[in-house]
């Protein structure tokens, strides 16, 4: 009898064929980090449950019937024990998920696996042998924490092991058709990278602004060349860090013969703008922009960057926080197939203190594995480095990319810090009226409609998350036009200009907040240097009324403390002394959810701490703005035809998220309606009176206002 893995009209691929298809790919994935062994042994026996009569006479006959073939390989591998177990994870779930350990009672885990009757897979033993394992997957008297460093190996193994049964499958589907395309190799890009700067690395002033740029660009091409490793970039607002860490990056994957670099960036709108710098220096086809707003299913011609999106196999991928460690604690397949890409790369982590402090310690950790089993290397890029060593705890010395940092910070230094206290709203407002062009960055979204209610008129404007991207952009647009002019410009916002928006102003006021949060709202104060420090002002205030900011009161209070000391926090040093002061009051809640807790005693809840780790809570509610024609459009569709991730992406330009409190509000005033029950927290905004071009999303609601339909 022949075995058969697929059958597609009168095309047959045999199972044999099939694994041995697999096992190659899954070692030569497997080979990037020196296990090409484990790689085989896994693509050899994932699928040895298609040996039972059962699963043979089911694709014949093409049923429906359910066969479970996924066990077999794993009780194989159980059975076998020693070093094998470990693969049995991987094998049991390469199509459901990596399992929890779990008990014998739950055939959803590898233990009920181990105990579960399945179909006679015995005929296998006629064609395939199991491969033999010749390495170990680490030196355990090197590893301080051997099961977390044994989970993120199964990890791994897992990733080489689905992506190769993919692209196997596909391949045999498409009939050998190629679809993909890997784009060019290391030493390719960076000889077009030199290239792009040839110009600017003749500049030797170390007095002036491009020159300061260009050492730290030299500096960091000097450095590519060192061994693999943890670095970090701490370069101040203005110092090119882009350029810089891109030359350091693909410079040191040359001399390390790694395959890709991964940018990690925490908000979309820098994604965007450093995607699009990559473009024009690498070519397209060389750079994948990788988060939940690009899409790339609009046509044949940009087929190759949807599939190249499923697994990352690109030389430049620049994605999210959420993107990158989310997938690195999945459980399913979809998510997981990219990881084995991740190793052997350069990873970059732009503004590296935005990563969510609830998961700090099993981020830190993960980032260690990286770089010590998976050839990997790490740079932390920020203006305000957080203080991350003391996380580290396998402590891997940490490199620092800048040269002369103090000096390069004296040298950038564009703006005086000034803390002007408690004010009251009208005191903060009165002091406005009489700038000519200046930000008041608020905590909260209500804050900044409050203030922009008594303040507003020619000239003044207002700018939160309760405006809907679209919006958002208009309303930049404006804003940029009006200070390039020199005329009046007051812009009231949240800290969404902090980061990845480029806008010079005369002077901006900050209410009290982290110090890293204020450092970058500085960042928006003479950002072209074309005035004295001394002449440009970032202003610190606080209310006198205490108000609620989730996630940031700590952060708040930490601030406050050191302000109170008289403390220089907006030096280098004073940065680090916040961040360790901020660690050192989280302590055990850097790992809020206990996640390094669910790897211990070779019993690994792979599931468990995939559902955990949420970057994003969610605790928020989207809400749909319909009042452009496009939205209505859209908003028809998503009703009318059901929702596709195209259209999903395309919708949510006219999204807002609102926290939990602030949704039910509206919902209770009958402004909100759910668009289709098979969208959880999905809502319509049903009262256009309640979101205006000033300001959005109006979020507080009159009392008695409601809508009656």
């Amino acid at each position: 009898m022949e075995y058969l893995a697929h059958l597609k009209e009168e095309r047959s691929q045999t199972l044999k064929d099939h694994l041995h298809g697999t096992a190659e790919l899954a070692g030569e994935f497997a080979e990037r980090f020196g296990k090409r062994d484990w790689g085989y042994c896994c693509g050899m026996l994932h699928d040895i449950g298609k040996y039972s009569l059962a699963f043979q006479e089911k694709i014949r006959n093409n049923s429906k019937k359910r066969v479970d073939h996924s066990t077999a390989g794993a009780k194989v591998c159980l059975e076998k024990g020693g070093l094998y177990t470990f693969m049995s994870y991987c094998i049991a779930g390469h199509h459901a998920g990596l399992p929890d350990y779990g008990n014998s009672g739950d055939t959803s885990t590898l233990e009920g696996r181990r105990k579960k009757k399945i179909e006679d897979y015995g005929f296998y033993k006629n064609e395939i042998e199991i491969p033999k394992i010749n390495t170990r997957p680490f030196d355990p008297k090197t590893e301080p924490h051997p099961d977390f460093s044994l989970s993120v190996f199964i990890r791994m193994l897992y990733s080489c092991l689905v992506d190769a049964d993919f692209l196997d499958t596909e391949k045999f589907m498409l009939n050998g058709q190629v679809q993909r395309e890997a784009g060019e190799k290391a030493d390719v890009l960076l000889r077009k990278l030199k290239d792009h700067v040839a110009d600017w690395m003749r500049n030797k002033d170390t007095e002036s602004v491009n020159g300061r740029r260009t050492e730290i660009l030299r500096h960091c091409f000097a450095c590519g060349q060192m061994e693999r490793g943890i670095f970090q970039l701490t370069v101040p607002t203005g110092g090119g860090k882009t350029i810089a860490s891109l030359a350091f990056a693909l410079q040191h994957a040359v001399k390390n013969h790694m395959d890709r670099v991964i940018y990690v960036i925490p908000y979309t709108s820098i994604i965007e703008q450093n995607a699009k710098v990559f473009r024009e220096i690498l070519g397209d086809q060389n750079v994948l922009e990788n988060h939940y707003n690009v899409d790339y299913e609009s046509s044949d011609e940009l087929k190759p960057m949807q599939l190249a999106s499923e697994n990352w196999d690109k030389p430049v991928v620049v994605t999210t926080n959420v993107q990158f460690f989310e997938s690195l604690f999945a459980n399913k397949s979809s998510k997981c197939r990219k990881l084995h890409n991740i190793a052997n790369s350069v990873v970059i982590f732009d503004e590296v203190q935005m990563l969510p402090t609830d998961y700090l310690k099993p981020c830190a950790a993960m980032m260690e594995e990286l770089v010590s089993n998976f050839r990997s290397s790490i740079v932390l890029c920020t203006a305000t480095q957080p203080s991350l060593h003391p996380l580290f705890r396998k402590k891997l010395p940490v490199t620092e990319l800048c040269p002369r940092v103090q000096e390069q910070f004296q040298f950038f230094e564009r703006v005086t810090f000034q803390n002007i206290g408690t004010v009251s709203e009208a005191d903060l407002i009165e002091k406005l009226e009489c700038e000519d062009q200046a930000l008041c960055i608020v905590n909260t979204k209500k804050r900044a409609q409050n203030l922009y209610r008594k303040m507003k008129g020619e000239g003044v404007f207002h700018l939160s998350t309760a405006m809907y991207p679209n919006h958002r952009r208009r309303v930049l647009g404006k804003i940029r036009e009006l200070l390039q002019k020199g005329e009046r410009c007051i812009l009231i916002s949240t800290s969404l200009v902090e980061a990845g928006v480029d806008l010079d102003f005369q002077a901006v006021y900050r209410q009290l907040a982290g110090v890293d949060s204020m450092i970058q709202a500085a960042g928006r104060c003479n950002r072209e240097g074309k005035r004295d420090a001394e002449e440009s002002f970032a202003y610190v205030f606080q209310f006198e009324d205490r108000e609620n900011v989730p996630g940031q009161q700590l952060s708040i209070d930490v601030s406050k403390m050191l302000l109170q000391e008289e403390a220089d926090i907006f030096s280098i040093d004073g940065a680090e002394r916040y961040f360790e002061t901020l660690y050192h009051f989280r302590g055990e809640s850097l790992d809020k959810k206990k996640i390094l807790e669910e790897f211990q005693n070779k019993r690994y809840n792979f599931a468990k701490a995939a559902e955990e780790f949420r970057l994003i809570e969610e605790n928020t509610f989207t809400i749909f703005v319909g009042k452009e024609k496009e939205a209505e459009e859209l908003l028809w569709q998503i009703k009318n035809q059901g929702y596709t991730k195209a259209g999903i992406r395309k919708a949510s330009q006219y999204c807002i998220q609102l926290y939990e409190s602030d949704a039910k509000e509206l919902q209770r005033a009958g402004m909100l309606g759910m668009i289709s029950e098979d969208m959880k927290d999905f809502y319509e905004l049903l009262n256009a009176e309640q979101y205006t071009e000033e300001m959005g999303l109006i979020l507080e609601v009159e009392p008695g206002k409601a809508l009656f339909k």
